[in-house]
């Protein structure tokens, strides 16, 4: 543990220089919490979305439990897949759920307007906070408002509730919803030495059976072993995400400048996304669609880790978990095929052998059952045969070797 704190330390202060041409202040801005932004999607899509089709007059309240805690925070809030302006009337954050919320102001004012295609960042508020400090954000929309933006999979209970309760320590006359609106990201004001480490995947990442309101997901598991060193760990993790294609979000190259370079702080990058990419095509998703090659999902790979080696970042791939029996049941029981595993295994041998990723993190091999490998072990299966448990979530998790993480570049960016 020594090592590992000597190591990291020594990366992070690399890392710093490294971004900066200035002397490090004494603190800076980190990301210790996002969820990425998705496009609503229509009535006929194959699962609903949870959310109203607008919003007037109604407060959206939402708990988010940050990474690293700080003296002061800022919110960001999104527009991203609006197509006309969001005017939010007023916002802010409870340090705990029932307690007193103080007011956000952004450039000095209650409220924001903020563009399509547009995200605001809220003024700093002065509110300590600890590590896994679980916050809540409520944001006010006079609306009337389309809901275009979301987030579909939070394994988190909000609650929209009417009129302006964005200061109201308990909501009256609430509806619950798993989903998120318009926040998608909290940062914390951090020594100079903190970083953050951004997870991109699909829904495994994204928790999809974590417990609910448990913090479960293997983002969270990792979060906790990191915070000690002075780490966070971003979830951008979107169900149904894909690595070349667009999926129930935008794909993984098209949505990493926001979802990873423009979050403050970053130090490292964790790939786990793919799996849908195998798995969609000839399913209900995607019908007539041709299933990429092997060369194919090779290219995408290499063009993550070129693009993150260029902003200095140092990226880990992670080999694709076991998913026999998949789905069963559901309209998506043909999301596994004895065909589709074994694209996953060729993937997973080039990852482990010759991928271009400083490290790899053999996610397969934590989680499969040693007497049938194309399957999830028991202990670890949330039941539906691919998403793990909250077990396997911890297991994920605890594969990540610290000092790969955070350790040197092995292909040619030398982070030390």
């Amino acid at each position: 543990m020594n090592r590992f704190r000597h190591l990291a330390a020594t990366a992070l202060i690399a890392l710093s220089g490294a971004a900066n041409a200035e002397p490090a202040s004494p603190s800076h801005w980190v990301a210790s919490w996002q969820a990425s932004p998705q496009p609503v999607w229509g009535p006929d899509f194959l699962f609903p979305t949870l959310v109203p089709a607008q919003l007037q007059d109604q407060t959206f309240r939402q708990t988010a439990r940050i990474s690293l805690g700080g003296p002061r925070l800022r919110v960001r809030l999104s527009n991203a897949y609006g197509t006309q302006p969001l005017r939010i009337g007023a916002a802010s954050v409870a340090a705990r759920a029932g307690a007193t919320p103080q007011r956000l102001s952004f450039d000095g004012q209650p409220g924001v307007s903020i563009g399509p295609g547009q995200a605001r960042l809220s003024d700093p508020l002065a509110l300590a906070t600890d590590d896994h400090q679980a916050l809540q954000v409520s944001i006010f929309v006079p609306g009337p408002m389309p809901v275009q933006t979301f987030h579909w999979e939070g394994r988190q209970t909000s609650w929209i509730a009417p009129g302006d309760q964005s200061r109201a320590p308990a909501l009256r006359a609430a509806e619950p919803t798993t989903a998120r609106l318009i926040l998608t990201g909290i940062d914390v004001e951090a020594p100079a030495s903190a970083r953050s480490v951004v997870v991109m995947g699909d829904s495994i990442t994204d928790g999809a059976t974590a417990s609910l309101d448990q913090d479960q997901r293997w983002t969270d598991h990792l979060a906790g072993r990191l915070a000690p060193h002075g780490v966070a760990v971003v979830n951008a993790g979107i169900s149904g995400g894909r690595l070349l294609r667009d999926g129930m979000g935008h794909a993984a190259l098209a949505r990493m400048q926001r979802d990873v370079f423009d979050q403050p702080g970053v130090a490292s990058v964790i790939v786990l996304i793919g799996i849908n990419d195998i798995s969609w095509p000839g399913t209900a998703f995607t019908r007539n669609e041709d299933r990429p090659t092997l060369a194919q999902l090779q290219a995408g790979y290499r063009a993550l880790v070129e693009r993150a080696h260029a902003r200095g970042l140092r990226i880990l791939g992670a080999t694709l978990t076991p998913f026999a029996g998949a789905l069963p049941g559901t309209p998506l029981d043909d999301y596994y095929a004895a065909d589709k595993d074994a694209l996953r295994q060729q993937l997973n041998a080039w990852l482990r052998s010759d991928s271009p990723f400083d490290a790899v993190i053999d996610l397969d091999a934590a989680l499969r059952d040693p007497a049938v490998p194309s399957r999830m072990a028991a202990a670890y299966d949330s039941g539906d045969h691919l998403h793990p448990g909250d077990a396997g979530n911890r297991a994920m998790a605890e594969a990540v070797d610290l000092e790969a993480l955070m350790g040197p570049s092995t292909q040619g960016v030398d982070l030390l």
